[in-house]
């Protein structure tokens, strides 16, 4: 198993027409700004995708996008051990913006949701703000609450996973319709 080729944003830039760009953020993440022509595929649908992004990747290079990186370098090594060689963004869409490049967002988006990564730091910020509050007025016990976060956010560092993440990827706004995500494998299909 290789690891996946990273390419600098003004690269991917250049080989956009040529590439199938892949993005594995929430659908709520990709609405408030995308890579022109990237197609969404939240990171839990990778495994139901697989037949089809093999196939995509047997007609062009696969670029797989995220917010920072992470989530597609963590793709990309999916996609290696099931023999699909792709490439991840450098940086992912931070980086992109911050180069200067264009996002593309759908008509008729009202507002966008929260990023993946600013809504585990809402969520870790409230849960242990409220164990400690619990803690102080109701019983010191609830202090396991904040104890647990932390525990949770070193692990997520070491392992660079994030647990909350997944379970917050679940949530209604963060998860494709399945109309949605059947036209979008239609669409991969089709490239």
């Amino acid at each position: 198993m290789t690891r996946p080729t990273a390419l600098a944003t003004d690269e991917a830039r250049t080989r956009l027409h040529e590439l199938i760009v892949i993005d594995v953020r929430t659908p709520g993440e990709y609405a408030g700004g995308h890579l022109p022509g990237a197609l969404n595929i939240p990171l839990d649908q990778i495994q139901r995708a697989l037949p089809d992004i093999r196939h995509a990747a047997d007609r062009g290079d696969i670029l797989v996008v995220c917010a920072s990186g992470a989530r597609s370098e963590n793709v990309g090594r999916i996609l290696a051990e099931h023999g699909v060689t792709a490439a991840t963004l450098s940086g992912g869409t931070g980086a992109w913006t911050a180069d200067g490049h264009e996002l593309h967002r759908p008509q008729g988006t009202a507002r966008a949701t929260w990023g993946m990564e600013r809504q585990v730091r809402f969520t870790a910020g409230t849960v242990v703000l409220l164990g400690l509050l619990l803690g102080y007025v109701v019983h010191p016990a609830f202090q396991l609450l904040s104890a647990g976060i932390a525990g949770g956010l070193v692990f997520s560092a070491l392992t660079n996973t994030c647990g909350m993440a997944a379970l917050l990827a679940k949530l209604p706004h963060n998860r494709p319709r399945a109309a949605d995500f059947d036209t979008t494998l239609a669409a991969l299909r089709d490239r």
